[in-house]
């Protein structure tokens, strides 16, 4: 298995992929539709597709939309996107068009948890074990539950500090033609921008306490 990088992933999605978008790990899609019952329509269209690829996307649904996440998972558990998982993105685009769906690009999103750690060999399989059940699920160093009922956790590395300095924070994953409009929205709720150095990879809001989240997006990485 060869993982494509970042870079590699935004030019095919800019060559022919516009209804998909990287998020931290996976190529995401979301497809609106008009009720439950023409969701499973198209659930059932991509499941024949993935059967003759030999490939489980993961598939979520709901009576407006339908979100498609595709990635590939090595011997290590890590995630990466593949050329198989691009080849499968436009087939399942491609039976949306027969379809008649209409993408939600903008609408994607992955929220993920990041701890600062001073020690995160001795934090992870805790965090691994309480989030999934088992403190076998360390990836590379962050907390991946293979069923991906929570959040991916990872760990910032930081000197030792004393509490109460803040040591969680948020990173949401959007869409990178998202990311401005959301940022602007949530500086009117209250919020100010602490860093924006590193736009579009990541901009770190503040709430009115002071507590800090990450805005990412997938451009302006390799």
């Amino acid at each position: 298995m060869t993982g494509l990088g970042t870079t590699q992933v935004l030019a095919a999605v800019a060559e022919g992929l516009g209804d998909w978008r990287k998020l931290a790990q996976p190529l995401v899609a979301r497809y609106r539709v008009g009720g439950f019952a023409e969701g499973a329509a198209f659930v059932a269209a991509i499941a024949d597709i993935a059967q003759a690829a030999g490939r489980e996307p993961e598939v979520r649904v709901g009576g407006r939309f339908v979100e498609v996440s595709l990635c590939t998972v090595d011997e290590g558990g890590g995630r990466w996107i593949t050329e198989g998982d691009l080849r499968l993105a436009r087939e399942v685009s491609a039976a949306a068009l027969r379809l008649g769906l209409d993408a939600a690009p903008r609408d994607v999103a992955q929220l993920e948890l990041a701890l600062d750690s001073a020690d995160f060999e001795r934090a992870g399989p805790f965090w691994a074990a309480l989030l999934t059940g088992s403190p076998d699920h360390v990836v590379h160093g962050d907390v991946m539950d293979p069923d991906s009922r929570v959040p991916n956790v990872w760990f910032q590395r930081t000197d030792a500090h004393a509490v109460p300095r803040q040591r969680w924070h948020l990173d949401l994953w959007l869409a990178p033609e998202e990311a401005a409009s959301r940022i602007e929205a949530a500086v009117a709720a209250g919020g100010t921008v602490v860093d924006a150095e590193h736009a579009p990879s990541y901009t770190v809001l503040a709430d009115p306490e002071g507590n800090r989240v990450c805005v990412c997006t997938a451009e302006g990485r390799e």
